[in-house]
């Protein structure tokens, strides 16, 4: 199996639940359309996410074929509720604070998203193996683990950690192409404190980091570099992509280290 683009996930609300699309448009900005594009905030202007509201965790949404309306259920069960997302933002809003029992607004930046990491701010990438191989550290489906983690492109035709080559020991840009697009590995991802809990119920694992970090470590590829993990809670690459707005990306495109 020749290494190619398998899957392609955005998150049109940060935090919330993602969607799985066949191809996605590149900004001039780097980030993916849609991907991002809306966050919820809390009074004091800081995200409403499942680092600090594990309420999040029994928020099910998802999203209209156009990415205009939002359907959001509390565990997945009825009553529902559909929203237009820039026509009733008033109305969602208000169904949010009273989910969350505090104020909460959504806010949107449809230039560039809001990503975790803003130096590396494009798609973070995996490959399929490394998920497949941390679903099994902790005999999870591979399916949860992909919720639990959060990243945009998935890679298949490769190794577990193959993704570990995507960044140097120095911190210099590794640049790789998918299809016509031309990214820069920039770090590891660092994780946080989701993806230790269960993506439908929010009940954690116990000790996840420490078996995590452990596992990581021994399991590090030749090709990675240990100058570049002060720990080993970190899983994915952060990227850039290099000035190419309007381009796109499919699945099944080719994958390859420039």
């Amino acid at each position: 199996m020749t290494c190619h683009l398998a899957r392609i996930d955005i998150f049109p609300v940060k935090s919330l639940d993602g969607v799985s699309v066949s191809q996605a448009t590149v900004l001039a900005s780097g980030a993916l359309e849609s991907d991002r594009t809306y966050a919820l905030f809390d009074a004091q202007n800081r995200f409403v996410n499942g680092k600090r509201t594990a309420a999040i965790h029994h928020l099910r949404s998802t999203f209209s074929k156009d990415g205009q309306f939002i359907t959001l259920a509390v565990d997945g069960h009825p009553p529902t509720a559909t929203f237009h997302l820039q026509q009733q933002r008033s109305e969602l809003e208000a169904w949010l604070s009273d989910y969350f029992q505090q104020l909460v607004t959504l806010q949107v930046n449809s230039d560039s998203g809001f990503p975790d990491d803003t130096d590396a701010a494009g798609p973070t990438v995996i490959s399929t193996a490394t998920l497949q191989t941390v679903a099994d550290w902790y005999c999870l489906s591979l399916e949860e683990t992909r919720r639990r983690f959060r990243t945009n492109l998935e890679i298949d035709g490769v190794p577990s950690f193959w993704e570990d080559q995507l960044f140097s020991a120095d911190g210099s840009p590794v640049r790789f192409a998918i299809g016509n697009v031309v990214l820069e590995g920039i770090n590891p991802c660092q994780r946080c404190i989701v993806p230790t809990r269960d993506t439908l119920t929010g009940i954690a694992i116990d000790h996840f980091q420490k078996k995590f970090s452990q596992q990581r470590a021994a399991t590090l590829p030749d090709w990675a570099h240990p100058s570049r993990f002060n720990h080993f809670y970190k899983l994915a690459v952060n990227t850039n992509i290099v000035h190419q707005g309007g381009h796109m990306l499919k699945v099944g495109d080719s994958v390859s280290v420039i």
